[in-house]
């Protein structure tokens, strides 16, 4: 399975903003976002000034990074978005927001996006009484997402349990501490999801 094994902050630092990547480290001093709010590289403090497309090819590779999907299979969900009726980037961000890494994200059962697909993809999920270990598995309005009880022990569930209730939950979605379950209310409008993006930006590159 091909993914990104190169450094988390670099990609914050390129698109001059936090993705939130590594967790709790982007809220702390630590995040080199802190200290070197530039892009990396030997000319990052000085380049010049970005035209209309790289604006664009900007805000593709920034929704890319925050849900820490590949090109191929962006591309791939922008056109199944396309597809459907409403607004192109609406959809395509509601397809992002209802893959199942990003849902355990969401619920606060991992730390990042990165976090959680490791969660899944080491068989830790279950949906409506299945396990899935596929982090892009879509979910459904009614679904039943919950942590296996087989899991329910390990520390970083564990931790997860304490924490519930720190970090807000969108309204979609409802976390049952009991079992640490998740339930899929609905999939998210536009105004629930909190991602900064301008999708209208990655419709318009995609549309050339």
């Amino acid at each position: 399975m091909a993914r990104y094994t190169g450094a988390d902050c670099k990609r914050c630092r390129r698109e001059k903003t936090k993705l939130f990547l590594k967790g709790s480290k982007c809220d702390s001093p630590k995040c080199p976002m802190e200290s070197r709010p530039y892009p990396p590289g030997q000319h990052g403090r000085g380049r010049a000034k970005e035209s209309e497309y790289l604006l664009q090819k900007r805000e593709k590779q920034k929704a890319a990074r925050i849900y820490g999907v590949l090109e191929k299979q962006f591309r791939g969900y922008y056109e199944e978005a396309s597809r459907k009726h409403g607004k192109t980037g609406e959809n395509l961000l509601r397809i992002l927001e209802s893959r199942l890494d990003n849902v355990v994200y969401r619920a606060g059962f991992a730390k990042s996006r990165d976090m959680a697909r490791q969660v899944v993809r080491h068989g830790h999920i279950v949906v409506n009484g299945n396990k899935v270990d596929i982090p892009s598995f879509r979910v459904s309005p009614n679904d039943v997402i919950e942590v296996r009880k087989s899991s329910l022990e390990l520390t970083p569930f564990q931790v997860a349990y304490s924490e519930i209730g720190e970090r807000t939950v969108p309204g979609w979605l409802e976390v049952i501490p009991a079992g640490m379950r998740i339930l899929v209310h609905s999939l998210p409008a536009r105004e629930a999801i909190d991602t900064q993006v301008q999708e209208q930006l990655i419709v318009e590159l995609y549309s050339k």
